[in-house]
């Protein structure tokens, strides 16, 4: 595995400014959300069952899964892979939280996703498969606790793109490349957990 992440060093150190850094001191109740609303980056509310909320409510909850699954990993340098996938969430969050109406003041990286996110992604797709082939079959998750928790946020995230999905059917803004991270981010993701676990994993069907 060392020799594969020692390939991924260039992409786990690049330019640490794209994510945000805030540092606030607020309470953590604050009771606007009392009548089944929520605010939106900018202004504005919705209400808490609006596409819109359930779309990155889902991205919040694959941030959550990732989380659990960079505690189990044993590699720090895997683990180095999930905080930067975690901290690019946030970037997809906040695209989607946004008010329709001031989508200008976004910032490419920051609370923006651009094409160049989703293009590193799909590189690193293509450099995990061709040192790590993919198996031939369906497997079983659960190989060990970080390839089983690396599929949860799978699905997490599969979700997540789902719910983006309907937040665009129902006419709400949404920017394709958020949507299109999401999509190539659960792929990885299924990467990841096939080579975290390591050894051949159970199949879905008993041989």
């Amino acid at each position: 595995m060392r020799n594969m992440w020692n390939a991924l060093q260039p992409w786990l150190v690049r330019d640490r400014d794209r994510t945000t850094r805030m540092l606030c001191s607020v309470r953590i109740y604050t009771k606007t959300g009392d009548d089944g609303t929520t605010g939106l980056l900018y202004g504005g509310r919705i209400s808490k069952a609006d596409h819109a909320a359930e779309a990155y409510g889902s991205v919040d909850e694959a941030v959550a899964a990732l989380g659990l699954a960079r505690a189990l990993t044993p590699d720090p340098d895997l683990g180095a892979l999930v905080l930067r996938l975690q901290r690019e969430l946030f970037v997809v969050g906040a695209d989607l939280a946004t008010n329709p109406e001031e989508r200008d003041r976004l910032t490419a990286g920051v609370s923006l996703v651009e094409p160049d996110m989703v293009a590193e992604l799909e590189s690193l797709i293509d450099r995990i498969v061709e040192a790590h082939p993919l198996p031939n079959e369906f497997v079983v998750p659960g190989a060990n606790p970080a390839s089983a928790a690396l599929d949860v946020a799978r699905t997490a995230v599969r979700r997540a793109e789902r719910r983006t999905v309907e937040m665009q059917d129902a006419g709400r803004t949404v920017n394709p490349d958020a949507r299109r991270y999401l999509n190539r981010l659960s792929d990885l993701l299924f990467v990841l957990a096939r080579w975290a676990a390591g050894a051949p994993e159970e199949p879905s069907r008993d041989r």
